[in-house]
């Protein structure tokens, strides 16, 4: 029987030497903590449901009465600014075949895995994918107005799975 007493006393004088469950939970919370730090100010920037437009148009690179103009895929070339929240949508150039030269800014480069404009009569159509960290597919399917210099339509945030009216207006 003291042998048994011994066996289970030296078993429980292991169990002591194990971390402490509080230390644990301590260092634990505190990594959680850490990374809640760290990735919120990558939520922050997310639009709200309902963004506030402006109504101030931006002077216009081009003159928009020109007829001609309107559907020139070139004029998208520029930076926009997304006045909501602070993105940038700098189109660096168009190619042959459509597809746009783009870099998207969160203030951080956020990669863009697909960019294209289509012409459908005077109307000029952008499509921009981003794929990056929190950016799993997030799509902007813009039309540009060459009346107010500005490319509105709609954002679709793939990680909430939602959509949102937005507007980019061309950075001076």
């Amino acid at each position: 029987m003291t042998k048994h007493r011994h066996d289970r006393a030296h078993r429980l004088g292991k169990r002591k030497r194990r971390f402490p469950m509080g230390l644990v939970g301590l260092v634990l919370g505190t990594v959680l903590t850490a990374a809640i730090f760290i990735v919120a100010p990558r939520f922050s920037g997310l639009p709200k449901s309902t963004p506030p437009r402006s109504t101030d148009a931006p002077a216009a690179t081009t003159p928009a009465s020109d007829p001609k103009a309107k559907a020139n895929p070139q004029r998208l070339i520029g930076r926009w600014l997304r006045p909501d929240g602070g993105y940038i949508l700098d189109i660096q150039g168009v190619k042959g075949d459509r597809s746009l030269e783009v870099a998207y800014l969160n203030p951080n480069p956020i990669h863009v895995s697909r960019a294209e404009t289509e012409e459908d009569g005077k109307t000029l159509r952008v499509f921009v994918e981003l794929r990056d960290v929190n950016y799993p597919g997030c799509t902007y399917k813009l039309t540009y107005d060459p009346d107010k210099d500005q490319l509105t339509g709609i954002y679709f945030q793939a990680a909430l799975n939602e959509t949102f009216d937005v507007a980019f207006a061309r950075m001076k």
